[in-house]
């Protein structure tokens, strides 16, 4: 059983889900919530974990903006949703727990875990370490089925070319990524495998699981990825944290 707490705060007049564990954390996780809308806010296996890694967490609600650096009217009619991480969320980790990048790993689930890596090869000096569960990461396929998508894109081509896999550069990427997703989550298990493809093609370092069965794209299988992806975050961390000394 946990014995941190979960609050809702403010900042910058949107919600945020945040978990303070009980002893000062060595490092932050920011973790991208999926497209219903669920954050981790009183979920008893990643708070157990919190407690256990000792990690603080930041649950942004981003609406259904698919964590880009569009404007999505759903969330804001002027400011994206990535702006919005970048400046006004990632501060609260200092000033709160006074932690600061790159002691802070960005994770997600489905929507959220292709917003995690889509903002680590996107500003891999802020984000070192990324892991993400499920990764909706063909966001495209969904553009002109009347959801926000259809409002922040022209076409679905336009989409397709703000995908985190157009966002790989061989030349400036995030040093530790972990993805994975069950083979039977039809909709997106593509999408992940043609990352892994392009990765492996370019010699960039990742680590993924393409073949675990669990559940499908549901809490079950996303809770039970909970220990692997936390852990590979703290350790991706600790790395990059012995390197600055």
């Amino acid at each position: 059983m946990a014995t941190g707490s979960w609050h809702r705060i403010d900042i910058a007049g949107k919600p945020a889900d945040v978990y303070d564990p009980p002893t000062a954390p060595r490092f932050g996780i920011l973790d991208l919530h999926p497209v219903g809308l669920e954050t981790l806010a009183h979920n008893p296996t990643f708070s157990r974990l919190f407690d256990e890694l000792g990690l603080a967490c930041i649950c942004p609600h981003g609406a259904r903006s698919w964590w880009t650096d569009r404007i999505c009217p759903e969330f804001d009619d002027r400011l994206s949703a990535e702006r919005h991480l970048l400046n006004n969320v990632l501060p609260v980790f200092g000033t709160r727990w006074h932690l600061r990048p790159p002691a802070i790993a960005v994770t997600g689930i489905s929507m959220g875990g292709q917003g995690a890596l889509r903002l680590a090869f996107r500003h891999a000096k802020v984000f070192p370490v990324a892991a993400a569960i499920s990764a909706a990461i063909d966001f495209h396929e969904r553009h002109g089925q009347g959801s926000p998508l259809d409002d922040m894109y022209d076409s679905k081509e336009q989409a397709r070319q703000d995908t985190v896999i157009l966002h790989v550069n061989p030349s400036a990427f995030p040093p530790h990524v972990f993805f994975c997703i069950d083979p039977d989550d039809v909709e997106w298990f593509r999408g992940n495998d043609r990352l892994h493809e392009k990765l492996t093609a370019l010699g960039l370092p990742h680590t993924c699981d393409l073949t675990t069965r669990g559940g499908g794209h549901t809490w079950t299988y996303f809770n039970a990825q909970a220990d692997r992806v936390l852990r590979f975050a703290v350790a991706g961390l600790e790395q990059v944290s012995r390197r600055l000394l």
